[in-house]
Formats: structure tokens, C-alpha cells, sequence
């Protein structure tokens, strides 16, 4: 039988392998911008990113639940319709994030994002 000593020994080194596991399994991809992604498409296809960008005007369409981010010289789909929520703030202009599968469907490169984040419009206007 372990003595007490041991067992705790036994317990904290069980206990910090699982933490110091989590964090390095689930670490966050860094969050790229449009360009940043469309310039290495090759190296992401297929893997989960995290994008932000700005909405294209008059790009969102509520039926096939899509909408197009753009950069500073590319422009991407975003699918959202696997996404869980979907904020109000969802509208033109507006800086979004967005989470999952980077992939060529229909000779168009598309994120099927399952989190989609917007940024609070009150939170950039000047206060009068």
C-alpha cells in the first residue's frame, strides 16, 4: 500500500499532467485575418481557423444562412448555418469572427463556421 505522502505525489502528478494536457491540446489557432488566410489557402484547407474580418454590404442572405467577409484585398463565404448562436448584431459593416472548416466547395473557398461572434456596435460610438 502507498503511504500518504505518495499517493499525494501519485494524485498532483496525475492532476497536472491533465491540465498541462488540456491546455496544449486545446490550444487556440491564432485568429487570422481575410488576407492572412486567402494568402496561405493551401496550408489551412481543411483545418479549423478562426477568421475576423468585415461584412460585405448587402452580402447577408438569412436563407441559405451566408454571408461575405472581406479583408483588404480578398473577400470570403462565411456558412453559418451550423452555427449555434447568432447575436443581433449581425449586419453590414460590422467586424466578425468566425470559427471552423476552411474548404473549396463549388470553386468557392468557404468557412462552415459553428461560431460566429460580432463586435458591439456601442462599445466604438463616440458618446455626445
Amino acid at each position: 500500500m502507498l503511504s500518504y505522502r505518495n499517493r499525494l505525489l501519485l494524485i498532483g502528478s496525475v492532476v497536472t499532467i491533465a491540465i498541462l494536457g488540456t491546455v496544449f491540446l486545446q490550444a487556440p489557432e491564432p485568429t487570422l485575418t481575410i488576407d492572412e488566410l486567402m494568402e496561405n489557402k493551401s496550408k489551412h484547407m481543411g483545418e479549423e481557423v478562426a477568421v475576423r474580418g468585415e461584412i460585405r454590404d448587402g452580402s447577408i442572405n438569412e436563407s441559405s444562412m451566408t454571408f461575405i467577409l472581406e479583408g483588404s484585398e480578398f473577400s470570403l463565404l462565411i456558412d453559418y448555418s451550423n452555427a449555434g448562436s447568432i447575436s443581433n448584431g449581425l449586419g453590414d459593416n460590422r467586424t466578425v469572427y468566425a470559427e471552423g472548416l476552411f474548404k473549396l466547395s463549388d470553386d468557392t473557398y468557404v468557412v462552415e463556421a459553428d461560431v460566429i461572434k460580432t463586435s458591439c456596435p456601442s462599445k466604438y460610438e463616440e458618446e455626445v
